[in-house]
């Protein structure tokens, strides 16, 4: 018997008694021999097992494409080895699904991204088909490294209840809180290419195991913990808690916050639902709602959706004149605007008025990292005179007040003849109403 065929009987006999790492608590999802226990859904890429090893291939004119476990798993501790060609992305799904009424059946869910680009972001959170991006690793820049290109990696998901943990190597990469999904299947994917050059691509994966039983004494003990996502709506985790976050709206009520023009509580334009503040559509402009109590300092994360051709914003630094109600709604704002559907978008200055750009005063990017009709994530961090905008985790505007240049930016926009126009050192945080129907959830802050 020659080295190869040594080493070839080696793996199958590993794989047959459950791995190198056998325990009782550990099942394998994978014989080394055959796809037995797994089935292929959505794309056509190939699959087959070779040496002991699942290695998937890409192919040119196919969705993305997923060799799925025939069975469920709801908290568990999945681990395996992954290779991957340096232009192919890849994952692996987990507590994920595929339903007839929903996209025909595309297959949607958790992914721990396997993603070998110059981007990093392996062991980073997608969610496949719903969300997109959960915990981007721009969350935790220093776990990019842990990725070896052209080398055999190891991974690790601890999902245990709401808690999601994922591991690179031995290195913590993502943190995140979430309950869309509690139980799924798992998946193995060949990401679609859109370029024929692209075709034969691949990726390899074994030892795929998993422990169901007696989960706590398998997980790992963290010592230092990274920044965590909390992705349960309306809430504040431990983590966030003790950073300082706060609710700016509790999920049911309107409590914190009032009118925008002196009165009463436009409560038939701004109705709660189901853990969302929808602004409803209605002839006469309500100027939307402020914040009771004024900030200065601060990081603002606010989850908003857009209905078609609808406008509004996000503004801070506003101050009325509490005598004569004038300036109720006056203030910099983060542009909340379809920018395909309303005509607001070809106003202004160079893309001035569109989506994320400081209203009127400086443009974001074209290529923003949108996502229609779904809910996108605001963040707007004001540290003195330094503001940045950031949509989706990518940082699209920033700025400085309080300078000639941006003295000049105001005197050449509508706020012109508005004294001190975005210079106040505090002021309340308003959500606009323009008169279209316009969703918000998640909204926090942190005082710096």
């Amino acid at each position: 018997m020659n080295h190869r065929k040594i080493i070839i009987s080696l793996v199958i006999y590993l794989c047959i008694t459950g791995s190198l790492f056998a325990q009782s608590n550990w099942t394998s999802l994978f014989n080394c021999k055959n796809l037995k226990g797994w089935k292929q859904m959505n794309g056509t890429a190939k699959y087959e097992v070779k040496d002991g090893v699942i290695i998937g291939t890409s192919k040119f004119g196919t969705t993305n494409s997923f060799l799925v476990t025939e069975k469920n798993y709801g908290d568990f501790i999945l681990e395996f080895e992954f290779r991957v060609s340096d232009r192919l992305n890849s994952g692996v799904q987990f507590r994920s699904e595929s339903k007839p009424d929903y996209n025909n059946g595309q297959v949607h869910g958790y992914q721990y991204e396997i993603d070998p680009s110059d981007r990093a972001w392996s062991g980073g959170i997608y969610d496949e088909g719903r969300r997109s991006w959960l915990y981007p690793m721009t969350k935790n820049p220093e776990a990019r490294t842990a990725f070896k290109a052209n080398e055999w990696n190891k991974a690790r998901v601890e999902a245990v209840g709401k808690s999601i943990k994922t591991f690179l190597n031995g290195t913590l990469c993502a943190d995140l809180l979430d309950d869309l999904t509690l139980s799924g299947f798992i998946a193995l994917q060949v990401h679609q290419v859109k370029d024929p050059k692209n075709e034969g691509l691949t990726v390899a994966w074994r030892n795929i195991r998993i422990c169901t039983q007696n989960i706590d004494k398998e997980q790992i003990i963290i010592k230092s913990p990274i920044f965590q996502v909390n992705g349960i709506d309306n809430t504040i985790s431990e983590p966030e808690a003790r950073q300082g976050w706060k609710l700016l709206f509790d999920g049911k009520t309107t409590n914190g916050w009032k009118g925008a023009k002196p009165g009463d509580f436009p409560s038939k334009v701004f109705v709660v639902d189901h853990g969302i503040i929808k602004i409803h559509k209605a002839e006469v402009n309500s100027g939307g709602i402020i914040t009771e109590k004024k900030f200065k300092n601060f990081e603002l994360l606010v989850d908003f959706k857009i209905t078609d051709g609808a406008n509004s914003g996000i503004k801070y630094f506003v101050n009325r004149d509490e005598k004569t109600g004038d300036y109720y709604n006056v203030g910099c704002e983060y542009q909340v605007l379809d920018d395909l559907l309303h005509p607001d978008a070809k106003l202004g200055v160079k893309g001035n008025r569109k989506l994320g750009s400081l209203y009127d005063l400086i443009a974001a990017p074209e290529d923003k990292s949108y996502r229609p009709k779904a809910f996108n994530h605001a963040r707007i961090v004001v540290k003195g005179n330094k503001v940045e905008h950031w949509l989706n985790d990518i940082k699209i505007v920033e700025y400085e007040r309080n300078t000639q240049m941006w003295q000049a930016l105001v005197n050449y926009s509508k706020f012109a003849e508005i004294p001190n126009f975005g210079n106040a050192s505090e002021g309340n945080i308003l959500l606009q109403d323009h008169g279209d129907e316009v969703w918000f959830k998640n909204i926090k802050i942190k005082e710096l």
